[in-house]
């Protein structure tokens, strides 16, 4: 019986193994998907000294098995024994995370800061930091950038001694001759900075920024870039004091770098930094470096920088606000609406519209508007969607009055556009704008924009406008539907050209579900029915095709005395497609009864 046991104990470790030297991929994959529970079967004891050391030995696999190994060994403390023993787990992500494939390397690390947080203060130095001296004095530049990440991690928790040494490698590091490296100490020296104390921040860390931000031993910019980002957590915990010597000749190095990538990182991180120096310097070093930003020769930075241009200027401190826009931030904006790129025009187009509240009334009407104007008749679809997106807070600062006589003409004027395109991109906008003009005014203005879209020569319009009538009934409810939408709707039931009395079948087909059951008997009902004896073939085969659509609307009285006498005349219509979908219609209602 004891054999037995043994036998059944050593199970699950000999199903691993067997599973682990398959050919299948896949096969292994699944195995190490299992662990926990394999560990789970073996006890924590034999997991250390079976498990951790037989999958030490075996990382030589697949990078998809090996990333999967290098995530479930973080989640691994309980299974060997908690805090006591989870040193137990270094050896195998040690291994992980000085492998070729990026995503595993850093997999592992990902995993090692996790397990180092369940390490005691004596451990991390016993175990953890020895860990990271080897990493970062490896051969290998892949074991070398791995280590650039777990460096924040135990230096808060050991002793100063150890401190200095950890200060040391991470210094040897950025000035480490393969760029690769350098680079991954430039991305993590932001989150290296924040757990330093002060004084070696300004004394250690701070001159090798400086030097990896004008990082130029190759012609690779990566290096630089991630500096900039590193920028941003300096800036954030230095002194105020410290900044402008310390900080600032960097970074203004950086907003006017030869290369365009370091530039455009300056102008997307550029409102997290105005944040980070606070309000004097922006004004005397921000706002300059802004404006050149704007003016940027390559168009990836000057839309990274019109992104920013609402947020900006909200963080400006108030005593300069206004003038400050004004002088140096509208005249770049004027130039950037007729800018030649269009991804620079969409980028503004987004944000415009928020300088209206920050800048008031008066300079909304007489420096906001016409740029507004311009945008709106951009041959840009974007750029026109992202004026009309965000009308509302326009609307909130100048009122509805100025609002429509301002603007309200150059919609218009694209919604009867002779390009269809056009048009059609106008009835996807108009939902947005009813609900931002409110239920008065797009009756008074726009509401006959949209019937006559239901009778235009193009397909492709009257479709979307069938659509667009859907949307707005749900924005302002059936009351309204009612009163305003219906009875044009069934008029043109009654029209002489056949294409627009196919479109009231249409319409009936979206708006019944929207208008409820009521309307839709009382009122559509009959118009579908008079139709199904229309001359045109057309017309009554989209009859067929609206009962099916409405039909389960209706209860079966209703089917029964009137749907279907209606589609068994059509069932024997000369026509074979009106005689085809009358069946079809047949079928769909005697199924759902």
């Amino acid at each position: 019986m004891a054999a037995s046991d043994s036998d059944d104990s050593l199970y699950p470790i000999a199903v691993l193994i067997d599973e682990l030297r398959n050919e299948d991929v896949q096969l292994r994959l699944n195995s190490i998907k299992k662990l926990s529970t394999i560990a789970l079967a073996l006890g924590v004891e034999r997991t250390r000294s079976e498990l951790i050391p037989f999958l030490t030995d075996t990382i030589y696999d697949e990078d998809e098995v090996l990333l999967a190994l290098a995530e479930q060994l973080g989640n691994f403390t309980p299974l060997v024994g908690g805090q006591e023993h989870v040193h137990c787990l270094l050896p195998p992500l040690e291994s992980l995370a000085t492998v070729e494939e990026t995503v595993v390397r850093d997999k592992a690390v990902e995993s090692l800061r996790k397990i180092a947080a369940d390490h005691s203060t004596a451990d991390l130095e016993a175990h953890f930091v020895p860990l990271v001296k080897r990493l970062a004095s490896g051969d290998w530049f892949t074991s070398r950038t791995s280590a650039c990440g777990l460096f924040s991690v135990p230096y808060p928790r050991v002793s100063s001694q150890v401190k200095a040494e950890l200060r040391t490698h991470f210094r040897n590091l950025c000035g480490d001759d393969t760029p690769m490296v350098r680079r991954a100490a430039a991305g993590k020296m932001g989150e290296f900075a924040k757990v330093l104390e002060l004084e070696y921040l300004k004394s250690d860390l701070i001159p090798l920024w400086t030097n990896l931000a004008s990082d130029e031993q190759v012609q690779n910019d990566s290096v630089r870039l991630l500096a900039v980002e590193a920028c941003v957590s300096i800036a954030s915990i230095l002194p105020r004091e410290d900044l402008e010597s310390l900080v600032m000749p960097t970074l203004k190095n950086a907003a006017e770098d030869k290369s365009w990538r370091v530039r455009y990182m300056v102008a997307d991180k550029f409102t997290e930094l105005q944040v980070a120096v606070g309000p004097e310097i922006t004004k005397s070093d921000l706002a300059p470096a802004f404006q050149g930003l704007l003016k940027d020769c390559e168009a990836e930075v000057r839309a990274a920088a019109a992104n920013k241009v609402k947020e900006f200027c909200e963080n400006l401190p108030a005593d300069v606000r206004e003038t400050t826009i004004m002088t140096n931030i509208l005249p770049c904006v004027k130039e950037l609406v007729t800018d030649a790129n269009q991804h620079v025009k969409s980028a503004l187009a987004s944000v415009i519209m928020g300088l209206s509240p920050i800048l008031g009334k008066d300079n909304t009407v007489e420096h906001l508007l016409p740029l507004f104007l311009i945008m709106l008749k951009d041959e840009c679809p974007e750029v026109r969607l992202n004026i009309i997106s965000n009308l509302d807070c326009v609307n909130r600062v100048i009122g509805i009055t100025q609002l429509s006589q301002s603007l309200l003409p150059a919609i218009v004027e694209l919604a009867e556009d002779t390009k269809w395109r056009v048009r059609l991109a106008i009835i996807e906008y108009m939902p947005l704008l009813a609900g931002q003009l409110g239920q008065d005014f797009f009756d008074e203005k726009l509401n006959n924009l949209c019937m006559a879209w239901l009778v235009d020569h193009v397909y492709a319009i009257r479709e979307a406008a069938t659509n667009n009538l859907k949307k707005l009934v749900e924005k302002f409810g059936s009351e309204w539907a009612t009163s305003k939408i219906v009875p044009k709707v069934v008029a043109m039931a009654q029209d002489p050209n056949y294409l627009h009395r196919m479109t009231t079948l249409f319409c009936v087909n979206v708006l019944a579900e929207v208008c409820g059951v009521e309307v839709t008997v009382s009122v559509f009902l009959p118009v579908v029915l008079k139709l199904a004896s229309d001359a045109v073939p057309n017309v009554r085969f989209n009859v067929a095709k609206t009962l099916q659509k409405i039909g389960g609307l209706f209860d079966a009285e209703t089917v029964n005395s009137q749907l279907k006498p209606c589609l068994d005349k059509l069932k024997t219509d000369q026509d074979f497609d009106v005689k085809y979908y009358a069946s079809e219609a047949i079928l769909v209602l005697t199924e759902a009864a």
